[in-house]
């Protein structure tokens, strides 16, 4: 459906994930991947769905050259904690702490996700509720040495097994927790077709 109103517009989907590229596949959009390194660090004041805004239109800002039937799709995803941006763990003692940190506790999975095209951005974003059991020591090494879950905010992902055992509820968009809140994603993609 999607494809049909935005017949004419070249979507650029500027993400390395897995995840993202099989949502907009599954949205029955056609789309190219471009990817365009950017420094990732953000000033120290932002908080929550502030830093996820700024890197995403961090991220858009690397395309500097664009048509005008072009939309840029760029994201960001943190786990949100105690005030704190857990992004992705460095090493094993790191992906180790985060998790036991969570253990037990309710966390935010926040994404923001840009559109911009020529004179033109708009930036969304949405926050999920995310609660998980009290882990084992042995649970958090077992998902650690087996899915090394390195590219995620976090230290986790929830489509794998620790999301089967480790998830007790839930408030807001699983797909979110996922990277991309696809609900709204269509919205505005929707609003995009004219």
């Amino acid at each position: 459906m999607l494809a049909n109103y935005l017949k004419g517009k070249n979507i650029i989907l500027a993400s390395g994930s897995p995840r993202r590229q099989a949502f907009f596949a599954e949205l029955d959009l056609e789309y190219t991947i471009q990817l365009k390194p950017i420094d990732e660090s953000f000033p120290a004041h932002l908080k929550g769905t502030a830093i996820t805004d700024y890197l995403a239109q961090q991220k858009a800002a690397a395309f500097t050259n664009l048509n005008t039937q072009d939309i840029v799709i760029t994201s960001d995803t943190i786990v949100w904690f105690q005030d704190k941006a857990l992004n992705k763990p460095a090493n094993k003692k790191e992906a180790f702490t985060m998790i036991s940190n969570l253990s037990g506790k309710t966390h935010q999975v926040m994404t923001s996700v840009s559109f911009t095209s020529l004179g033109r951005q708009i930036t969304i974003n949405d926050i999920t509720q995310v609660t998980f059991k009290t882990l084992s020591t042995e649970e958090i090494n077992y998902y650690i040495d087996h899915y090394q879950p390195y590219d995620k905010a976090g230290a986790y992902g929830i489509q794998e097994w620790f999301g089967y055992i480790a998830v007790t509820k839930i408030e807001g968009s699983h797909f979110n927790v996922m990277g991309l809140p696809t609900h709204k994603v269509y919205e505005t993609l929707m609003t995009l077709a004219d």
